[in-house]
């Protein structure tokens, strides 16, 4: 990803779900049990975006020695991991994460349909992702943001205008809309209703 003078945008190193489960050569949803059985990971270190957590990279790389059974850290899967981010830079707190936004965030914050933000990416008008992270599409805030104005020009349907209380929440990390948390889902989700 570049910015308008050419010049590589930096990011935070981050890892969803499946690239954890890569760092330490496991299935991915022995990432869910090591959350909700085993309790030897939680989200402390950890960013909910569309309702998915995505880890700080420096936390995932030394988790491994912090479990009762000590892991091996895969370091090849760890450098194709920084090289896919690269140029990006560490970060230890999540308060220290610049404002990241997915599909669920775009949408309330453009007042648009899922269908209209993937048409406006797929026309090029949404600028692409800065991030896909176990499947998903992750953008930098503030990128997004500059190039608003565009996503109106041959706007058909939507106004694609900012809620600015929804931009003041996204940028103070009091965003708590639609996408901030993890909704449970299979057994976790009747466990929650009943």
């Amino acid at each position: 990803m570049v910015d308008e003078q050419g010049l590589a945008v930096r990011k935070p190193y981050l890892v969803g779900g499946a690239e954890f489960a890569e760092l330490y050569e496991v299935k991915r949803l022995q990432v869910s049990q090591w959350i909700s059985r085993d309790h030897t990971l939680d989200y402390r270190y950890a960013k909910i975006i569309s309702g998915s957590p995505y880890w700080l990279l420096q936390f995932a790389k030394g988790f491994g020695e912090t479990t009762p059974r000590p892991r091996h850290l895969n370091e090849a899967a760890l450098a194709r991991l920084v090289a896919s981010q690269d140029p990006g830079y560490w970060v230890s707190e999540v308060s220290q994460l610049p404002p990241l936004v997915g599909h669920a965030e775009l949408t309330t914050l453009f007042g648009v349909s899922r269908p209209l933000l993937r048409d406006a990416l797929d026309s090029g008008r949404l600028r692409p992702a800065d991030y896909t992270l176990s499947g998903s599409p992750i953008w930098l805030l503030e990128p997004v943001i500059e190039e608003a104005p565009a996503l109106k020009v041959g706007a058909r349907t939507a106004d694609w205008s900012v809620d600015e209380s929804v931009l003041e929440a996204l940028r103070a990390g009091t965003y708590d809309g639609p996408g901030s948390k993890i909704v449970p889902r299979g057994r976790a989700a009747s466990k929650s209703t009943n």
